[in-house]
């Protein structure tokens, strides 16, 4: 198998958002403007039978293409211990407005509580911003009590739960790191690289004229089981926010930056690429050399061998956690 480029995966969400994704992918048509396209994904949006699912240049799911050879996919060692799991799924986000705040179970209340496998561990790779910076808010900045967070939540008091975070200014080339259980909000602006866990599972605390009511907002647990799922203990903000991703975030996932000034080998393995800028030759022991560019997303399977890239681009290179690594078998 060679690398290929990837297809567009629009998605619709419940917040604005898409100019940025489509000068990215070079899209003209504003009638497919969506807050986010998942790539390489074997994902669904919860709750749907198979909105969010990638396919691939021939028009197969890639969830089928992955099922029918994982060993091809992902390598002998990832395959013996997930199967056809990749445990991973990329996005590109494009926030057009700022997002609620809201909060991802772990994995431990995910099973327990809405029977998935994963919850929801994420980062960001800031790309672009919309002027010199944009604004985060990600973590509790002091203890906040079971009751107050309650109340906060009952009254749908926004401004109060956006004051309690730790604000985070971020320019491109940032990267933020979010456990499960981090409240957060994305400011307006800002056009991300999103690797997480492969799941859809958000918890609204703000969702006064994002979801269509608490049922949605606390999906479907109620808030006296959903509340369970806030970390409500003062966060570090420079714990989670540098220019790479922190030790802690390799049992989730992997990534690193991609420049090929003028020649640069890639690990080998499966892996989503993410172009944000240049252009360049990805060369593999599969075949021809594939021609790359600003805004193209290429999923690299295993089958592929050692690769590298020839030219001036940049982006991100996103990857499952090592086949080594722990978490949901």
């Amino acid at each position: 198998m060679r690398p290929v480029v990837l297809p567009q995966n629009a998605v619709p969400r419940f917040y604005r958002g898409g100019a940025a994704i489509a000068a990215l992918r070079g899209i003209a048509n504003a009638a497919q403007l969506t807050p986010e396209e998942w790539v390489g994904s074997t994902t669904t949006v919860f709750g749907e039978q198979e909105l969010g699912l990638s396919r691939l240049p021939d028009g197969r799911l890639v969830r089928d293409a992955v099922a029918a050879d994982p060993l091809g996919f992902f390598g002998p060692d990832h395959a013996a211990q997930r199967g056809a799991d990749p445990r991973l799924l990329v996005k590109l986000l494009d926030a057009g407005e700022r997002l609620p705040v809201h909060v991802h179970p772990d994995d431990a209340l995910a099973r327990e509580l809405l029977g998935s496998s994963y919850g929801k561990t994420e980062a960001w790779f800031v790309i672009a911003t919309d002027g010199p910076t944009a604004a985060v808010h990600l973590g509790f900045r002091e203890d906040v009590s079971a009751a107050t967070l309650e109340r906060w939540v009952r009254d749908q008091d926004a401004a109060a739960l956006l004051d309690a975070l730790n604000p985070l200014e971020v320019r491109e080339g940032d990267v933020l790191f979010v456990p499960a259980g981090t409240p957060h909000a994305i400011g307006e602006g800002l056009l991300v690289v999103e690797l997480q866990q492969p799941s859809d599972l958000s918890i609204l605390l703000e969702w006064g004229g994002f979801a269509s009511g608490e049922d949605e907002a606390s999906l479907g647990l109620g808030w006296e089981l959903a509340l369970r799922c806030v970390d409500r203990s003062r966060t570090d903000p420079g714990r989670l926010c540098g220019d790479r991703l922190p030790t802690e975030a390799e049992s989730f996932f992997r990534a690193e930056r991609l420049e090929a000034p003028p020649s640069a080998p890639l690990e080998r393995g499966f892996a989503i690429l993410v172009f944000t800028g240049g252009a360049a030759e990805l060369h593999s022991e599969a075949g021809e050399p594939l021609r790359v560019e600003r805004g193209d997303t290429v999923l690299v399977p295993w089958d592929a061998g050692a690769c590298r890239l020839e030219g001036e681009v940049a982006g991100v290179a996103c990857r499952p956690p090592a086949a080594d690594a722990g978490g949901p078998a």
